[in-house]
Order: C-alpha cells, then sequence, then structure tokens
C-alpha cells in the first residue's frame, strides 16, 4: 500500500458474534436489557406498565388473529445482518420446525414496536433496520397520540419505507405478508379509560 494514500478506516461496529460473546466473557448478564443497532450496544428504555400491558395487548391481539400461520414473538432477539440483533417489542415471524431453539430469526413477517420514550429510536434507526432487512411491514404502536403508525414497502437498498400511513382506530389493518389476517386498531392501542 502507498504510504502517501490514507489508510482505510477500520470497521468499529460490533458484530453479532461479538455481540452475543460479550455475556460469555461476562461483560452483559443475559437478562441486561441492551439491543444491538448497526453495530452499536443500545440500552433499551426501562419498563413500565402503560409500555408493557401494550405490548402483551398487541402480541395477543396478533396471536388470536395468525393462529396457527405464524409465530408471534415479545422482546426476543432477531437477528438482521452482521451488525444489528433489535428485539422488536412482538415480531410474527415464520413458523420454524424447532421453534427457534437452534437460532434466532433472521427475517420477519411483522415487526411492531410499542413506543413512548423510544419514538424517536423507533421512527428512525429502527425503521432504517427494519427496511434495510426487507420486513415488509413495520407498525408502531404510538402511545403518545393513541395510533398505529404503519410502514410498508421497504426499500433495502435505501433503508426507507414507501408508505408510511397514520391510522386510529376504527380502522382495521391487514397484514401484508398473511393473506386474509386482519386486526382493528382498537385492539392495539390502550382502551380510553372512562371520564370520572
Amino acid at each position: 500500500m502507498d504510504p502517501a494514500l490514507p489508510t482505510p478506516a477500520a470497521d468499529t461496529r460490533t458484530t453479532i458474534e461479538q455481540f452475543f460473546g460479550l455475556v460469555d466473557r461476562g461483560l452483559l448478564e443475559p437478562d441486561d436489557r441492551v439491543e444491538l443497532l448497526e453495530g452499536v450496544v443500545v440500552a433499551m428504555a426501562p419498563r413500565n406498565p402503560p409500555h408493557d400491558g401494550s405490548t402483551g395487548r398487541v402480541a395477543n391481539t396478533l396471536r388470536r388473529a395468525v393462529r396457527d400461520r405464524a409465530l408471534v414473538r415479545e422482546e426476543k432477539a432477531l437477528v438482521l445482518g452482521a451488525h444489528s440483533v433489535p428485539e422488536p417489542d412482538v415480531a410474527v415471524v415464520p413458523l420454524d420446525p424447532y421453534d427457534y431453539t437452534d437460532a434466532h430469526p433472521t427475517t420477519a413477517l411483522l415487526v411492531v414496536e410499542v413506543a413512548d420514550s423510544s419514538l424517536p429510536q423507533d421512527r428512525l434507526s429502527k425503521s432504517r433496520i427494519y427496511a434495510g432487512a426487507g420486513i415488509p411491514e413495520y407498525w408502531i404502536v404510538n402511545l403518545r397520540e393513541n395510533t398505529v403508525e404503519v410502514r410498508r414497502s421497504p426499500n433495502a437498498m435505501t433503508r426507507t419505507y414507501a408508505t408510511l400511513t397514520i391510522v386510529t382506530a376504527p380502522s382495521r389493518l391487514d397484514l401484508v405478508a398473511l393473506r386474509g389476517v386482519v386486526v382493528l386498531v382498537e385492539d392495539l392501542v390502550p382502551p380510553r379509560r372512562p371520564a370520572a
């Protein structure tokens, strides 16, 4: 190499192998709430009742809707490329004969993030990761506005979704990757408490 030319910068991003090795090396505990996003180990937002309750609500709604056509996973790893292992709040993944006991899923039919304080990251970083991985549909259950942000038609090259639709109750959502599967928005967003 010509010493007059600048040395190409080494890729310092954390790989999925390095990330999973952090637990083996004792640098992370198995229950630490972190995920690998584009080569950076990121702390996940602290749990709170609105988020946890809504995540359970979304997962239960999707389980009823997809039945035995796919698997619905909550807050579990999804390996998307060499540098990203997000743990989406809910992911609808293809069925696996071994129930993913041998390896984490590497794709999903639908990913859902339940967002309050994490809304900026879910809209920016997570959207780019999911679009780049070709996830056909990405929903954000926006707890701030009681809406569902529906992103569809991913472009892996630009790492963007072609469409964004914001839906509210009463509306229906058809799952793009599972023909005939429909859910009601009111079953995804938190119910409104009656006025006192």
